[in-house]
C-alpha cells in the first residue's frame, strides 16, 4: 500500500495493490494484514510512463561513445545508418537491454519501438528487440511496429518483409513519407493499410514532409482510415507539415484526425516543427510523445527518461501554465497509452499496478525538474526504491 502521497487527478489519497493491480484508491485506507506500507510523505504518484515512439534496434546506449557523422539531411543520416551500423554490430541486444534497463529506472512501463525492416537486414532487428524484451520480461512492456526506414516501393522486397514480420508476430506496421520519400502515396498507403486490414495490426506512419505535402498526406491518411474502418489503430509520428500549417489549416485537420481516430505522436526533437498539442486535444486526437532516436547514428542525444522527453515537448510547445505542461504529462502517459492500445492503464482501480512515486507537488513541477524516481512500479513488484 502507498500512504500518504499525493495521487494526480485524485489529490490527496492511499493505493492499495493486490495480485499486481490497483485494487483501491482512497482517502483513510486501513492496510489489510501482512500488506506492505510505503509512507510518501506527500510525494506525487504517477502512472507508469509510456514511450511511444523510438528505435530500440538502432541504440548504441551503454557501449562506448561513437561520433556522429552523418550530414544534416534526412539522406544523410539514413546513408550513415546503412553504411556504418554493420560496422557497429547493430542491432546488439546488449544495448537495447542497457536502454531497457535505464527506461525502467525513469519509470517507463511500456515502450513501442519502431524495428528496421528491409531486405539486408531480414527481421534480425526484430529478433533483437524480442530477444531484449525477454531479458527484460516483467520489468517493461515491448511491442514494436515493421518499420520500412528505407522506403517500400523505393526498396524492393521490404512490403514481402514487413507481412513476414506481422506473420511473425510484430502487431503494427509502419510507414515513411509515403510522398516525399516514395513518391507514390496512394500505393504506398495501399500497401499499409491493406497489410494491416489483413493481419489485424495497427498503424502508424512516419510522416517528416513538410509544408502542404505534409498537411496533403495527413489528410490522406485520415481518408484511407475512415474508409478502412482502422480509426483508433491508426497513428501519424511527427506531422512536421502540421507543425508549420496556418491556424485555419490546422484547426480543420485536427477536426478530420480526431473524426477519423488518426492520434499524432511527437518527439519534439532539435528544431523540428511539433504539431499544435492544445488545438489537437480540444478536438479531440489523441497526442503521445516518445525520444524517437536515443544514442544512436542519426543523433547522440536521448536520456530515455519520458518525464525529461515532456518537459522538451512542453517547452518547445511554450507551454507555461501548469495546466498546458500538464498536457506534456498526459502524452507522456494516457495518450501513449491509447496509442499503444492499452485495455487497461493508469490510476484506477483494476488497472495494473504501474506506478511511478517522484518528489514533486504538483504534475507540472515533476515535469519541469522531472525528479529522480523515489519509487517504480510494474505489475504490483518494486523495481526502484
Amino acid at each position: 500500500m502507498l500512504r500518504g502521497g499525493r495521487v494526480w487527478k485524485h489529490g490527496a489519497v492511499d493505493v492499495l495493490v493486490r495480485g499486481g493491480e490497483i485494487s483501491r484508491v482512497a482517502a483513510g485506507i486501513e492496510p489489510p494484514e501482512g500488506v506492505e506500507v510505503i509512507e510518501l510523505a506527500g510525494k506525487l504518484v504517477l502512472p507508469g510512463m509510456v514511450e511511444a515512439h523510438c528505435h530500440l534496434d538502432k541504440t548504441h546506449f551503454g557501449g562506448e561513445w561513437v561520433p556522429h557523422t552523418a550530414g544534416d539531411a534526412l539522406t544523410d543520416r539514413i546513408d550513415t545508418e546503412r553504411r556504418r551500423r554493420g560496422e557497429l554490430g547493430l542491432p546488439n541486444v546488449d544495448n537495447i537491454v542497457a536502454l531497457l534497463e535505464r527506461m525502467v529506472a525513469a519509470g517507463t512501463s511500456y515502450v513501442r519501438s519502431h524495428t528496421d525492416i528491409d531486405p539486408a537486414l531480414g527481421l534480425s532487428g526484430v529478433d533483437a528487440v524480442c530477444a531484449a524484451a525477454e531479458r527484460m520480461a516483467g520489468r517493461i512492456t515491448v511491442e514494436q511496429v515493421a518499420f520500412p526506414q528505407y522506403g517500400i516501393l523505393a526498396n524492393p522486397g521490404t512490403a514481402e518483409l514487413l507481412e513476414e514480420a506481422l506473420k511473425s508476430g510484430v502487431g503494427t506496421i509502419g510507414g515513411l513519407d509515403p510522398a516525399g520519400f516514395d513518391r507514390d502515396p496512394v500505393r504506398h498507403l495501399d500497401v499499409v493499410f491493406g497489410l494491416a486490414e489483413r493481419y489485424g495490426a495497427g498503424i502508424d506512419i512516419h510522416l517528416h514532409d513538410a509544408g502542404t505535402l505534409g498537411t496533403w498526406q495527413l489528410e490522406l491518411i485520415a481518408e484511407r482510415t475512415a474508409a478502412t474502418g482502422l480509426g483508433g489503430r491508426v497513428t501519424v509520428s511527427h506531422a512536421y507539415g502540421l507543425g508549420q500549417a496556418d491556424e485555419a489549416t490546422q484547426d480543420r485537420i485536427a477536426v478530420r484526425l480526431a473524426e477519423a481516430g488518426v492520434a499524432i505522436v511527437t518527439g519534439a526533437v532539435y528544431n523540428f516543427p511539433v504539431p499544435p498539442i492544445k488545438k489537437l486535444r480540444a478536438a479531440g486526437v489523441t497526442v503521445a510523445c516518445g525520444h524517437d532516436g536515443i544514442r544512436d547514428l542519426w543523433g547522440p542525444y536521448g536520456s530515455g527518461d519520458m518525464l525529461e522527453r515532456a518537459m522538451h515537448v512542453a517547452y518547445r510547445s511554450t507551454f507555461r501554465r501548469d495546466e498546458d505542461i500538464e498536457l506534456a504529462l498526459e502524452a507522456a502517459t494516457y495518450g501513449g497509452a491509447r496509442v499503444l492500445g492499452l485495455a487497461a492503464y493508469g490510476l484506477t482501480v483494476g488497472a495494473p499496478a504501474d506506478l511511478v512515486v517522484v518528489d514533486a507537488r504538483t504534475p507540472a513541477e515533476a515535469v519541469v525538474t522531472h525528479p529522480a524516481r523515489a519509487l517504480v512500479i510494474k505489475g504490483g513488484r518494486a523495481l526502484v526504491r
